[in-house]
Parts: C-alpha cells; structure tokens; sequence
C-alpha cells in the first residue's frame, strides 16, 4: 500500500505484492488490507466497478471517473456538521459518512468533448 499513490483495489495490490514473494495468496492480502481498513491504518472506498483503498485514513471525499474507473481525492473539506445533524435528528450514533462524487475525470472529459476524426 505505501508504494501506491493512487486508490488502487485488492486485485491490484496483490499483482504488486506477487511480484515481490510470488508465494502469497490472494485471500492473504484481502485479509491484510480488510484487517487495515477495520484498524483505520488504511481507507476502504466503495465504487461502483470494485473496492478500493486508500493510504489516507483520514476523512475525505472521493470522486470517481465513470469513464476510465479512477478514483481521486475530492479537494473539499470533510463535513463534520452532517455527522452532527443526522445525529441529533435520529439518535444514531454517527462515526462517519461516506461520499463519492462521480463524472469524467479531466482526461476523460477532453477526450469525450474533441471533435472526432474521419
């Protein structure tokens, strides 16, 4: 996971680690990573094409790319108050809330709005 800075999922960590100790089993790296994800050293984040995860651990956002499957931090801050509102609204007791905005990424977006060629 530290050698990665994007949001990759298990499958692509366990290629990573496969190539350092071709003995590993993919059950063993989902369990690790479920294991980081439960101890907060790690974010699990929910897309829709596949999982993924996340070395940041703090609260924050995610914007994924409905185009290529990329995942991005979100550049807004987390919003402690809807925590607090929904909270005092039901009487659950709130951890944390999850938000993924999705579009086209930049990339995506340029390629889907130039002209096409004959």
């Amino acid at each position: 996971m530290r050698d990665r800075t994007d949001h990759p999922s298990a499958d692509e960590i366990y290629l990573d680690v496969r190539k350092k100790d071709n003995r590993i089993s993919r059950g063993t790296v989902y369990r690790n990573l479920s294991i980081l994800a439960r101890n907060r050293e790690i974010s699990h984040v929910k897309v829709p094409t596949a999982d993924r995860y996340d070395l940041r651990s703090d609260h924050h956002y995610h914007m994924f790319c409905i185009a290529c499957d990329s995942v991005f931090d979100a550049p807004i801050s987390y919003q402690i108050d809807y925590d607090t509102q929904v909270e005092n609204e039901t009487g659950f007791q709130i951890q944390r809330h999850r938000m993924v905005f999705e579009g086209l990424c930049p990339s995506c977006r340029a390629k889907s709005e130039a002209p096409e060629e004959e």
